[in-house]
């Protein structure tokens, strides 16, 4: 576990809802991709998850989590959500949106809910990596413990 003043918004509401989880930090992440701080954190990349944030064609926000080796797939998420169309939402919006920087997307802890959607393949582990809020740093938790933070639904969304 970090010490308090480690403890991104993520690990606070884990924390908050007493949900086990195992924190990882690496320093100098920046400009490293999902499949990078994977291996240097000695994770599964099939196990880490990214967070990817859209926007649908009636302008409504949807988190989209896959596995960081994985492209997120526009049509397969659109239809999990019921939209015509997706796209990705501009990076200079992310902060103000979710309270998350590029690189630091969690999908917990975010400044509002969003309806977000987990890559089915999540279901062939225990528990997964994604990050905690901040760029570096990373939490494994168990699958089925997501759902006590956030209302999720799983889907076959990758490429």
């Amino acid at each position: 576990m970090a010490k308090k003043d480690d403890k991104t918004n993520a690990m606070r509401l884990l924390d908050q809802k007493k949900i086990p989880y195992k924190h990882l930090s690496l320093e100098n992440a920046e400009g490293l991709s999902g499949e990078e701080i994977a291996f240097k954190l000695s994770e599964n990349p099939d196990q880490a998850f990214k967070t990817l944030v859209t926007t649908g064609k009636t302008g409504t926000h949807y988190v989209f989590v896959v596995p960081v080796a994985a492209e997120l797939h526009l049509k397969k998420a659109a239809a999990a959500v019921g939209e015509k169309s997706i796209e990705m939402l501009k990076q200079k919006d992310l902060l103000p949106l979710t309270g998350y920087v590029h690189g630091g997307c969690s999908p917990i802890g975010m400044k509002k809910f969003f309806a977000t959607i987990i890559d089915e393949s999540a279901k062939n582990f225990d528990e997964i990596y994604f990050s905690a809020g901040k760029v570096g740093h990373q939490v494994k938790v168990a699958v089925g413990d997501i759902s006590k933070i956030i209302k999720v639904d799983f889907a076959d969304i990758k490429m």
